[in-house]
């Protein structure tokens, strides 16, 4: 009986779905207004002779609600006539945000939010996106905004206008810091490592003294980074989180960490295929001598990788990648494999320039040192970005690497923004006895080529310089700079230094690369030099009075091996110039040497030492004297504090230089200060030099003090230019030195 029951039903329930299930005859939408039928009927895919049953009928309600065009819909099916009744939601005539000031900070809200003019209303979505601002605030500091919105209906438009108020508050301030659990490093060492900071008074322009979640989370990485690089391997930071103040609206930031034990490089093993020479990577052996037994540092291991990537770079291998096998021994010791394995290889089919619409296309591509159908080489390809950013013609560059015509192939297209190449500067000195003042015109970009033109001129009380550069890059397709100037000169030095000196002379040289990051710069140097001095000079500089002839052949080498030519962080650069007489009356040689040494001191807020060491030395080749016109001093920048070229030897109230000159220039910038207004930078320098020898006999007193200073500089891009000031206080000097405490500069671009 129970079995007979049970078919009967299932057989009733089976003709009763096809029963339900019925071919659309006929559709009536109603209540629609703005929306269409026919759009409808498409939205909600449905048609004349189509089957419909309660699961279509479910599908068809669910695309028409998916569309937020409707508030209620109603749906029925009878006798094949589908009716469905639908309420539509209002349309947004305008959206109107108040309660801020920042007409930018305005629109990036509006771009946020899902809610647009013309677009249907839920108040679903407007909810999203009152959480969103509420969540975009919060990033800014703004962690008790309160937002409030009303509603202007227009019922027979069926529209309406929306406000949304933003009371901001204040912002939340990170009152203290806390750092607890098994830290093992001092707190005051911790905070220098994170980007959040504790408000104090004197910090009101820095938003790193407000809640900031990012800012949170970027904290947590770089203090399981730094406890890393200091050998905690296994360190973490468990959690973060604020205690709110609601008394003064501020919060304590804790942060909960396990250090754990320290821990050390034991086995360091590179594993390499059969086929790979040993020796191409034999700095990568003394690496693992160096570091066995060592603490571990995350740094170290990069280093590791980073010598691997310069081994690829030089093509020795193509298409290699190292990967790390870490494995830990004893607690607190760690064995490393490097195993280097073949990566896919990849080979470049085409590069597309974009963007350059007055820049020569040719000029760009002159600078990569990865071309189309060479192996897609990361380093080298980097390596190829940087020279083009370092012509100093674009406001940026960037690449995007697609896909080819197959799986081994790359496309990159290579986007550059133009920047007004040309300059017009301006420039003064404010010194103790005088002052001067500069000009030029230059053009990076001349005719779109590449061509540099520069022409400046110098006025102060006692010269007048001018001069006239071309430089012309890949001349005649070889890959080589070839440059000429004209220059001519004035210097009545007759007050300070005892002479006066008219020069006019003109150059030519070229410039290429004659090793990896090995420049060479040979040039050729002709000039006529006409030489008199005052009745009260010394007979040792009266005797110098005439016309000289001279012609050089002057060279340079440029090794430079930083990590960037435009604004770099670590690495260095040492250059050597030489000038050498085939034809002059005096026949002095010059040699110059400058290092410049970049590190960048904390990553938390890109702060970049640079230490900077800069000798030269003047003789000649037949012991006699060297000519005053000719003898060195202390360059101007190199020696900020003191008037240019009034310190060293002096004869009768004449500064007449020396024949030697070492300075030492230590500088880094100041993050943080004036962090919310843009385009502002300051730094912070100590300035060493000394200038001594005179080859000639003479009562002159030929110090051997070191000369020092120290001070403050500031760099603002102005509308009309960059403008920079420095503010310098001597620390030590000569009695006969003449010092100038402020200097400033100002450009502006064309």
């Amino acid at each position: 009986m129970f079995k007979k029951i049970t078919n009967f039903v299932i057989f009733f329930t089976f003709f009763a779905s096809l029963g339900f299930a019925d071919i659309i005859n006929k559709i009536e939408i109603s209540g629609n207004k703005r929306i269409s039928s026919e759009t409808i009927k498409v939205l909600g895919d449905v048609m004349i002779s189509k089957n419909f049953d309660a699961s279509e009928q479910n599908n068809t309600l669910k695309k028409l609600y998916d569309t937020n065009f409707f508030k209620d819909i109603n749906i029925s099916f009878d006798k094949g006539i589908l009716k469905i009744l639908v309420i539509e939601n209002p349309i947004i005539e305008d959206i109107e945000i108040v309660g801020i000031k920042s007409k930018k900070y305005i629109e990036e809200l509006s771009k946020e939010m899902s809610l647009k003019n013309r677009m249907s209303f839920t108040e679903n979505q407007l909810n999203k996106d009152i959480d969103l601002i509420k969540n975009i605030l919060k990033v800014s500091g703004y962690y008790f905004a309160k937002i409030n919105t009303s509603i202007n209906k227009n019922d027979e438009l069926n529209s309406i206008r929306l406000k949304i108020e933003i009371d901001q508050g204040k912002k939340a301030k990170i009152k203290k810091i806390v750092f607890l659990g098994d830290k093992k490093i001092k707190d005051k060492k911790l905070l220098e490592v994170i980007a959040s900071e504790e408000h104090k008074f004197w910090k009101f322009v820095s938003n790193k003294v407000y809640l900031n979640q990012q800012l949170i989370n970027l904290d947590r990485r770089l203090l399981e980074s730094y406890y890393r690089n200091q050998g905690y391997y296994q360190a973490k930071v468990n959690n973060s989180f604020a205690e709110l103040d609601d008394s003064e609206n501020s919060f304590k930031l804790v942060f909960n960490i396990d250090a754990g034990d320290k821990f050390f490089f034991n086995k360091l093993k590179l594993d390499l295929p059969e086929d790979y020479n040993i020796n191409d990577f034999a700095k990568v052996e003394k690496i693992f001598t160096k570091l066995n037994n060592q603490e571990f540092s995350l740094d170290k291991v990069n280093l590791i990788l980073d010598e691997i990537d310069k081994i690829a770079s030089l093509r020795l291998y193509d298409f290699i990648t190292a990967e790390v096998e870490e494995k830990i021994i004893d607690k607190n010791k760690i064995d490393f494999n490097f195993k280097i394995v073949d990566s896919n290889k990849f080979y470049v089919e085409r590069i597309n320039v974009l963007g350059n619409f007055q820049t020569i296309e040719e000029v760009i591509r002159n600078k990569l040192i990865v071309d189309e159908g060479d192996p897609l080489n990361e380093l080298l390809f980097n390596k190829s970005i940087d020279r083009v950013k370092s012509l100093g013609i674009f406001k940026s560059v960037k690449t995007q690497i697609k896909n080819g015509s197959n799986e081994n192939l790359k496309i990159i297209d290579l986007t550059v923004v133009e920047q007004p190449t040309g300059e017009i500067s301006l420039g003064a000195g404010v010194g103790t006895s005088g002052s001067t003042l500069g000009g030029g015109i230059k053009e990076k970009n001349f005719l779109g080529k590449g061509i540099n033109l520069s022409t400046n001129l110098e006025i102060s009380e006692e010269s007048i310089k001018g001069k006239f550069v071309y430089a012309k890059p890949n001349f005649n397709y070889t890959d080589n700079t070839l440059f000429t100037s004209v220059k001519s000169t004035t210097k009545d030095n007759l007050s300070d230094f005892g002479y006066k000196a008219s020069n006019i002379g003109f150059s030519l040289g070229t410039t290429f690369e004659q090793y990896e990051n090995l420049f060479f710069s040979p040039e050729l140097d002709f000039s006529i030099e006409d030489l008199s001095t005052n009745s009260n000079a010394s007979k040792n500089l009266r005797r110098q009075e005439g016309t000289y002839e001279d012609f050089y052949f002057n060279y340079g080498l440029n090794y430079d091996l930083r990590n960037s030519s435009f604004r770099p962080s670590s690495g260095n650069k040492t250059t050597f110039f030489q000038e050498l007489p085939i034809v002059s009356g005096n026949n002095e040689i010059s040699n110059t040497l400058v290092f410049s040494q970049y590190k960048e001191l904390s990553k938390t807020n890109k702060m970049i030492g640079k230490a900077s060491l800069y000798m030269k030395a003047v003789n000649t080749l037949d012991d006699s004297d060297v000519r005053i016109s000719k003898r060195a001093n202390v360059p101007y920048n190199r020696l900020r504090g003191f008037e240019k070229g009034k310190v060293g030897p002096v004869e009768n109230s004449d500064y007449i230089g020396g024949n030697y000159i070492t300075t030492l220039n230590l500088s880094t910038n100041i993050p943080g200060i004036l962090s919310t207004v843009e385009n502002v930078d300051f730094s912070y320098f100590i300035d060493f030099a000394n200038v001594w020898g005179v080859d000639y006999d003479s009562s002159i007193n030929d110090s051997s003090g070191i000369r020092s200073s120290t001070g403050l500089g500031m760099d603002i891009l102005t509308p009309v230019g960059p403008l920079s000031f420095s503010l310098s206080q001597v620390i030590s000097k000569e009695s006969t030195d003449k010092t100038e405490s402020f200097r400033f500069n100002l450009g502006t671009t064309f």
